[in-house]
């Protein structure tokens, strides 16, 4: 189905918007999160090994996307401040389990309640339908922005 083109202005203007409103999301999310005494690589961090229990390092490294040594770094924080535990893994010493702390878990219930707070105040005033039409839209966009991903990933390895 072929699809008219957009006008160029209102295109700009749209992405702008959503750029804008990632900025604005990760600031208010900064200031609140202060509140749980990490950084943000820090609570990233501590929130993924939240959903992944007993993730070796090099597993976390993988899952966000950094090298073992970013990941290295912060987890010495988060161990040092008691909110995580490194333990050898016993089929292969060379491997760290990471588990999270009581502490550390008091972090992740705090920052949920955030999370839960800071997304329903963003979606006030906004209709069911709403919301949901605007989780569609998002979707195709996430969709459009992965396919031209896969190509210049394709080219890279092509060479």
């Amino acid at each position: 189905m072929e699809h008219e083109r957009l006008d160029g202005h209102l295109v700009k203007e749209n992405i702008r918007m959503m750029i804008g409103i990632a900025i604005k999301h990760r600031k208010v999310m900064q200031y609140h999160l202060k509140k749980t005494g990490l950084y943000q690589a820090q609570h990233r961090l501590l929130m993924e090994i939240s959903r992944n229990q007993h993730a070796s390092q090099k597993d976390l490294a993988r899952l966000m996307g950094v090298s073992t040594a970013a990941i290295a770094v912060s987890l010495k924080k988060l161990e040092k401040g008691g909110y995580i535990l490194k333990e050898v893994d016993e089929a292969d010493n060379r491997l760290n389990q990471i588990s999270i702390t009581e502490k550390g878990n008091r972090v992740v219930e705090q920052s949920k309640q955030i999370f839960d707070s800071i997304g329903q105040r963003l979606f006030e005033g906004f209709m069911e339908e709403e919301a949901h039409t605007l989780s569609g839209l998002l979707k195709r966009l996430d969709s459009n922005l992965t396919v031209m991903e896969d190509e210049f990933k394709l080219r890279k390895r092509k060479g």
